[in-house]
């Protein structure tokens, strides 16, 4: 686990957060205030992410194994893994190769089989590939409110304090030497094959599965929750929360936090 970074509080059963492209394991800043009375809380800065130094190999697999090996560094097991975003297809891969790491696996708006990366973010990724992403990066770190124009006012309902959200999330990986091209990278690396690969094994995997969606994501639409549903024989139910966007873990967490805590005191 050289190299990761991560937040880790609490006492008692493990819950296990991945955030997705672009953020950090601040996303997951106030389900972890709402658990971390009860529960041992471990949120993760996936590489180049936060705290995390960035990698050669930024794809989708690497970021699994990135996962698994603090994992084992801090002898995680029987862990509810929650995820998010892109952080959702690093944790599917991640329960198909590790199913003895966990007791549950919470999925929210995320990545899945052919919409990786999603239709409505192709538009950034194209910018990441002609190396012209960084630069227009580089204007908002120095204008936070410009962030509204970005992905990010796609992915929240209301971004109440930019200037938080670029310090926590854009600034840590552009002050990294390279930065900003890793991060180009990363979004190069994002192929919808990694996840067509692990389809048969998703149809076998019975780890109890949930699923929190919000309605109101252009890039994740519900119809990727059922077909998660469908697939996956451990899935227990679809939670829709209503008008909630991709980012709906971060700003609307109080909704999240009583389904996962009735989730996880099921036997």
């Amino acid at each position: 686990m050289e190299g990761l970074s991560y937040v880790d509080v609490g006492e008692g059963p493990v819950s296990l957060f991945v955030h997705g492209v672009g953020t950090s394991s601040y996303l997951w800043r106030n389900v972890i205030a709402a658990f971390r009375d009860e529960r041992r809380c471990v949120a993760v800065d996936l590489p180049l992410h936060g705290g995390s130094a960035p990698r050669d190999d930024l794809s989708i697999p690497a970021l699994a194994e990135a996962v698994e090996e603090l994992c084992e560094g801090l002898g995680l097991a029987d862990v509810d893994l929650v995820a998010n975003d892109t952080g959702g297809a690093v944790a599917q891969v991640f329960a198909v190769r590790h199913r003895e790491r966990l007791r549950t696996l919470t999925l929210t708006n995320c990545d899945v089989h052919t919409n990786t990366p999603p239709e409505a973010f192709k538009p950034t990724v194209d910018l990441a590939a002609r190396g012209e992403l960084a630069p227009l990066t580089a204007l908002v770190l120095e204008q936070p409110e410009l962030l509204a124009q970005t992905a990010y006012g796609e992915g929240y309902e209301r971004i109440d304090d930019p200037a938080a959200l670029v310090e926590a999330y854009l600034r840590p990986i552009f002050a990294k030497p390279g930065g900003g091209r890793a991060f180009e990278r990363l979004l190069t690396s994002i192929d919808a094959k990694d996840m067509i690969a692990i389809e048969p094994r998703l149809t076998v995997l019975t780890v109890p599965t949930l699923l929190v969606w919000g309605t109101g994501d252009v890039f994740f639409d519900v119809s990727w929750a059922r077909w998660l549903r469908d697939t996956i024989p451990g899935v227990k139910e679809i939670v829709e929360i209503e008008g909630g966007r991709l980012f709906f873990p971060d700003e609307r967490a109080d909704e999240l936090v009583p389904h996962l805590r009735r989730f996880w005191a099921q036997p």
